[in-house]
C-alpha cells in the first residue's frame, strides 16, 4: 500500500525524517530532488536512523548511536558494527508529494 507521508519541500536536501507507513517504521532521505526509504530502526541497536547523519556523497544514511552507515540504495551496512541490512522501500516524488510503499 502507497501512503502520501509529506511534501518534498518538508524535507530540507541532506537530511531524513521517521514517517511511520503502515505500521512500519521508516526513515525517508532527501537528496536533491531524489527520496529514499529504508527502515528506521538500526540492524545492530534498536535506535532510529532518521536521527543520523545523511552522506550525500555516497547515498547513505549514519546510525546516531554506534556510526554504522546502510546504503540507502541496497540497505547493505557500510560499516561496521552492523552487519545486517535494513529494509529498502519504494520512495518517489509524485505532483510533489513524497509516496512510501512498504515491503512486507
Amino acid at each position: 500500500m502507497s501512503e502520501v507521508v509529506c511534501r518534498l519541500d518538508e524535507i530540507p536536501t541532506g537530511s531524513a525524517r521517521r514517517f511511520v507507513v503502515d505500521g512500519v517504521p521508516v526513515a525517508v532521505v532527501r537528496i536533491g530532488d531524489e527520496v529514499y526509504a529504508i527502515g528506521d530502526v538500526c540492524s545492530h541497536a534498536n535506535v532510529s536512523l532518521s536521527d543520523g547523519e545523511v552522506w550525500e556523497d555516497s547515498c547513505a544514511l549514519e546510525c546516531p548511536k554506534h556510526g554504522s552507515s546502510f546504503s540507502l540504495t541496497t540497505g547493505e551496512p557500510d560499516t561496521l558494527p552492523a552487519t545486517r541490512p535494513v529494509a529498502v522501500h519504494s520512495a518517489r516524488v509524485d505532483a510533489g508529494d513524497v509516496v512510501v510503499e512498504v515491503s512486507s
